[in-house]
C-alpha cells in the first residue's frame, strides 16, 4: 500500500511554499512537487516592490529568503514530475515516472507554464501523444518515436528510449547545446501539427514532416485540464471559489493557475488560503469518520 499524505502540492513557487508552510504550521502530512531551483521567473526580476516587506529587493533576494524559511521549518521538495492526477473517491492518485503517490488533499500551484497546445495535441492525447516517455515506454519498443522537449534536462528521457524505440527524433525547444545519444536523430525545428487517423503517424513541423508512432511533449508543467480529468476551467485557468476550492471535491488551486494578476504576493496569499482550505477539508472528513 502507498504511503497517503494529508496534502498534496505541486508547484514550488510562491503559492506552492505559502501552501507548504500552513501545512507544515497545521501539522498535516504533505508533500510538494517541484524544483529545487525556488522560482526561476522570480530570480530574474530585477527589483520587486509590490511585495509587503521587501521593497526595494530583486528577486535573488526574494529567492534567497523564500529558501531560508523552507530551511528553518524542514521543508523539503519532492523533485518529481507529476503526470497524471486522477480522484479516486476517498483521495488522489498522482502519477509521476516510475511512482505513484497517494494524498487526500491536492494543492495545484503549477503557475502557467505549460505553453500552447500543438494542433492535434488534445484530440490524440492517449492515442499516441503523451507527457511521460518512461512511463509510456514499453508501449513504443521497436517503434518509432518523436520527442518535443522544452528544457535541457529531458535528455536523460531521450537517452531511455532510444535503447527500446527503433528510431527516436529529438525536437529540442530550449536553447541550450543539446547532448544526447549518437542514435537520436535531432531536429532543430518548429512543430505544428499533429496527424494521424484513429493513432498518431505524423509531426509536422515548419520546415518537414516526420512519419512517428507516439510522439512525447515534455514540458514543465501541463495544461490544469490534462493534469487533473475533469476539472472545470475558466479560459486557460483553473476556476475556483474565494476559499481556492475547484469544482473537484478535496482539490485546491491557488497561484498564477487560477487567473490574473500575475504576481508573487497575490500568489503567496492564495497559496495560504488553500492551505487553511485543504486543512478544513481534511479535519470535516475526519470528523463525519469519527
Amino acid at each position: 500500500m502507498n504511503e497517503r499524505y494529508d496534502i498534496a502540492i505541486i508547484g514550488s513557487g510562491p503559492a506552492g511554499l505559502s501552501a507548504a508552510l500552513n501545512a507544515s504550521i497545521r501539522n498535516k502530512k504533505f508533500i510538494v512537487f517541484g524544483t529545487k531551483e525556488i522560482s526561476n521567473k522570480l530570480v530574474k526580476a530585477h527589483k520587486v516592490n509590490n511585495y509587503l516587506g521587501f521593497y526595494g529587493k530583486s528577486g535573488k533576494e526574494i529567492r534567497d529568503e523564500f529558501a531560508k524559511h523552507l530551511e528553518e521549518m524542514n521543508i523539503e521538495i519532492t523533485e518529481e514530475k507529476i503526470n497524471n492526477i486522477y480522484a479516486m473517491g476517498e483521495y488522489f492518485s498522482l502519477m509521476a515516472n516510475d511512482k505513484v503517490y497517494e494524498a487526500t488533499t491536492i494543492i495545484l500551484a503549477t503557475g502557467v507554464n505549460f505553453g500552447k497546445l500543438l494542433k492535434g495535441e488534445e484530440e490524440f492525447l492517449g492515442k499516441g501523444v503523451g507527457y511521460c516517455a518512461t512511463c509510456d515506454a514499453p508501449l513504443y519498443r521497436d517503434k518509432v518515436v518523436t520527442i518535443v522537449a522544452y528544457n535541457k534536462h529531458e535528455e536523460a528521457e531521450a537517452n531511455f528510449i532510444a535503447s527500446i524505440a527503433s528510431k527516436v527524433y529529438y525536437v529540442p525547444m530550449y536553447k541550450e547545446e543539446v547532448e544526447v545519444d549518437s542514435s537520436i536523430e535531432i531536429v532543430n525545428d518548429i512543430p505544428l501539427e499533429i496527424k494521424g487517423e484513429t493513432l498518431v503517424s505524423k509531426l509536422v513541423l515548419k520546415n518537414r514532416e516526420i512519419e512517428t508512432d507516439g510522439i512525447f511533449i515534455l514540458r514543465d508543467s501541463i495544461s490544469p485540464g490534462q493534469l487533473v480529468p475533469g476539472l472545470e476551467l475558466d479560459g486557460s485557468h483553473v476556476e475556483v471559489d474565494r476559499s481556492m476550492k475547484t469544482n473537484i471535491e478535496g482539490c485546491f488551486a491557488a497561484g498564477d493557475i487560477v487567473g490574473a494578476p500575475y504576481q508573487y504576493i497575490k500568489a503567496a496569499g492564495e497559496g495560504n488560503i488553500a492551505a487553511l482550505s485543504a486543512v478544513a477539508y481534511l479535519d470535516k472528513q475526519k470528523r463525519k469518520s469519527a
